[in-house]
């Protein structure tokens, strides 16, 4: 195929130009301009408006006839959680994450397990084979049914792949592929997209789910300005500290599930195990009670989600800082102003440290009447029992907002054995749950109440 003159796209204001240059003529940026493929300009023609193309097949989204897509297990329940209850053909799904954090791992074994009743394809960019068999053999994997390629080329990936016929296929990584209709290097952002673009078109054309594993940036963004998350049907995250056993994968896009689910794996040295119970890995606390940590109850997707939320509150020796892990730390802020202006309960030359358990990043607002009931022990000294369950959203005149499935989050709770929770008068329950006791509350004033009066 003859290549197609060159063409450079700035990525702030998407001006085109013919010619490379370190700064933007349009807007100012500067190293924004990006190679892409040239698209050729269509001949000029017909007899109204010079359109060449052909009329398409219109009709009402009533005469539509719906389809019922059909899901695959992947052997792997987390997995399939995230991805919305199993693997749909035909559908692109993007995993990012750190370097080492378990990508290709935990591909490999899903992969492993799809070959013993799929035909199944693993292209690799950046090991070799033998790097890859000794990966399975080490995780005791089952290695006679997949296919495996090294190739970075994506014309001969496809033209195998059409060969080979697979009904699903892994990409690893993306980062590593170039097509020949694109003269720059490597892992630039015209040939992550144009290679993305062309194995993308081959999957949606023969029903192949394809796997994409793509590499992160510092800022924890996937390399190549988000180019690829609006091509792809599903994002999925990795999220976790390399030196944690624990991962979890999150879902930021999903045509065909909820986004923000959330699935939780353990590394060993059999490869990634899945956590069926996650609340339970996140609640393990001291035997005594002490000041600063609480539990409270978040929702991640389709499941509640118990985990301990603990503060610092200490003199500040300098300028205060308010440091939140697992938090929005701007929001940490505003909520010790509520604090200050409707509790009258100041931090005032105080640093405040917020973390949250596990490594989870709780993003949900439920979460604010936890934070602020823990800071408040931290700060007296007072250390809150073992079974109290907090959560509800803090408003900026400090009113307690109702979450979703308030009833859910209780039921949750109460099963992991709390007794007392503390939550916005409208998650009050209409039937009593047995062996809990709710403090329905309508304002932050008359949570503290509550708390003083549960720790006297």
């Amino acid at each position: 195929m003859a290549k197609g003159r060159a063409e450079y796209t700035c990525q702030q204001c998407g001006a085109i130009t013919r010619q490379w240059a370190g700064q933007c003529a349009d807007c100012g940026a500067w190293n924004s301009l990006s190679e892409v493929a040239a698209v050729a300009p269509a001949r000029p023609g017909g007899r109204q408006g010079g359109y060449t193309g052909q009329v398409g097949s219109v009709q009402t989204l009533a005469a539509v006839q719906l389809q019922q897509e059909q899901r695959h297990r992947t052997s792997i329940s987390e997995l399939d959680r995230v991805l919305g209850g199993g693997l749909v053909a035909g559908s692109v799904v993007l995993i990012g994450g750190d370097p080492g954090i378990g990508k290709s791992t935990l591909l490999l074994q899903c992969m492993t397990a799809l070959a013993q009743h799929w035909p199944a394809l693993y292209v690799t960019g950046e090991e070799s084979l033998a790097q890859v068999a000794m990966r399975a053999h080490r995780l005791e994997l089952p290695v006679d049914a997949l296919q495996v390629m090294a190739e970075v080329r994506v014309e001969d990936i496809l033209a195998t792949a059409r060969q080979c016929a697979p009904k699903v296929m892994v990409i690893d990584s993306i980062q590593t592929l170039y097509t020949e209709q694109i003269s720059s290097a490597p892992g630039g952002v015209a040939q992550v997209r144009e290679s993305a673009a062309m194995l993308t078109r081959f999957a949606k054309q023969t029903g192949t789910a394809l796997f994409l594993i793509g590499h992160v940036t510092k800022e924890g963004a996937l390399a190549g300005p988000r180019v690829l998350e609006h091509m792809v049907d599903a994002v999925l995250y990795f999220e976790g500290e390399a030196d944690s056993r624990y991962r979890m994968i999150r879902a930021i896009k999903n045509r065909f599930g909820a986004v923000n689910e959330l699935g939780v794996f353990a590394m060993t040295d059999r490869g990634l195990r899945e956590i069926s119970n996650p609340s339970a890995i996140f609640l393990s606390r001291f035997d005594a009670p002490i000041p600063g940590s609480l539990v409270m109850v978040t929702r991640e997707g389709s499941r509640p989600l118990l985990v301990e939320v603990q503060a610092l509150v200490d003199q500040a020796y300098g300028p205060p800082r308010r440091v939140a892990v697992g938090l929005d730390g701007n929001r940490l802020g505003m909520l010790l102003a509520v604090l200050h202006r409707h509790a009258g309960i100041a931090s005032v030359g105080q640093d405040v440290f917020v973390n949250v358990v596990g490594g989870v990043k709780v993003l949900e607002t439920g979460s604010d009447l936890a934070v602020l009931v823990a800071v408040v022990s931290s700060l007296r000294g007072q250390a809150l029992p073992h079974d109290l369950v907090v959560f509800g959203e803090v408003g900026l005149s400090g009113e307690i907002r109702p979450v979703a499935n308030g009833q859910e989050r209780l039921r949750e709770a109460r099963k992991h054995g709390f007794r007392t929770a503390i939550i916005a008068q409208a998650n009050a329950p209409r039937q009593p749950i047995e062996g809990l006791q709710v403090l329905a509350v309508r304002t932050l004033a008359e949570a503290l109440a509550a708390l003083a009066a549960r720790i006297s």
